[in-house]
C-alpha cells in the first residue's frame, strides 16, 4: 500500500495543491517555450524579407527624354515650288541656343534591335525608318528620335515625318483609330502595335516622346496639313 494512504487530510490536500502547481508550471513553460518558437519564426520570415527586397532589383521609373526642346518635324508650309525650311519661329528664342547644340549630336549606327522599316497598313504607309529626326533625316524616311525606345521593349519608340514634304509619309495620321496597327521591323523580327489614341498638341509639348513604362510607339507629324502650327501625335501599344 502507498506510505501516504495514512497521511493527514491536511497533508494530502497540501501535497495535491503542490501537483496541480507544479503542472502549471509546466504548463506555462511549454506555453512560453511555442511563443518564443514563434516570435523566432516571425523575426526570421522579417529579416528574409528584408534580404529579399535589398536584393530585388531597383524599380525603373520612366524618365522623360531630355534631347528635345520642340516635336521634331516641325518647318514652314511649302511654297508653291514646294520649297520649305525648318521653322524656327516655334522655338522659344532663349531655347535656340540649345537646339543648335542638339544638332551636333552623333547620329547612331542602327544595331540589330532597332528599327529599320515601318508599315501602317491602315494608310498604305510602308517606309524606311531612319536613325535621328534632324532636317537631313527626315527628308530620308520616317526618322527615329535617338536616345528613344527599341521596338518590342519597354519604352517608347518615337517616330516621326513629314505631312507635306519629302514623300508626305505621315499625311493621313489623322485617320487612324484605335485598334488600328502599326507595324515595325527589325533586321530580326516584326513587332505589331494597336493604335490607342490620338492627340493634337503644341510645337513645345515634348512630353509626349517621354519615356514608358510599357513597350509603346509615338507617331509625330506636322498639323494641320500646309499649316503646320501644330502636332499630331498617335500613340500605339505592343500587341501581346
Amino acid at each position: 500500500a502507498d506510505a501516504r494512504d495514512g497521511d493527514p487530510p491536511e497533508v494530502t490536500r497540501a501535497r495535491r495543491f503542490a501537483d496541480r502547481l507544479l503542472l502549471a508550471v509546466e504548463v506555462l513553460a511549454v506555453v512560453g517555450l511555442i511563443g518564443v518558437i514563434l516570435s523566432g519564426m516571425g523575426i526570421l520570415r522579417d529579416l528574409n524579407d528584408e534580404v529579399a527586397a535589398a536584393l530585388a532589383p531597383a524599380t525603373v521609373e520612366p524618365t522623360p527624354l531630355v534631347m528635345a526642346v520642340v516635336l521634331p518635324s516641325g518647318h514652314t508650309p511649302p511654297d508653291a515650288q514646294g520649297n520649305t525650311r525648318p521653322n524656327e519661329a516655334e522655338i522659344p528664342e532663349h531655347l535656340r541656343p540649345m537646339v543648335q547644340s542638339l544638332a551636333n549630336i552623333a547620329v547612331p549606327t542602327a544595331g540589330p534591335e532597332q528599327a529599320i522599316r515601318i508599315q501602317i497598313p491602315a494608310l498604305n504607309v510602308d517606309a524606311p525608318v531612319v536613325q535621328g529626326d534632324g532636317w537631313e533625316q527626315l527628308k530620308k524616311g520616317v526618322a527615329q528620335h535617338i536616345g528613344s525606345g527599341d521596338p518590342g521593349q519597354t519604352g517608347n519608340v518615337v517616330l516621326s515625318a513629314h505631312d507635306d514634304v519629302y514623300g508626305e509619309l505621315f499625311r493621313y495620321l489623322d485617320r487612324l483609330v484605335p485598334g488600328d496597327r502599326v507595324i515595325l521591323y527589325t533586321q530580326q523580327r516584326q513587332y505589331v502595335y494597336i493604335v490607342t489614341q490620338t492627340l493634337i498638341v503644341e510645337p513645345t509639348q515634348v512630353e509626349v516622346m517621354a519615356a514608358t513604362a510599357d513597350p509603346t510607339v509615338t507617331l509625330i507629324s506636322c498639323y494641320p496639313y500646309l499649316v503646320n502650327k501644330q502636332r499630331i501625335v498617335v500613340f500605339a501599344k505592343l500587341q501581346n
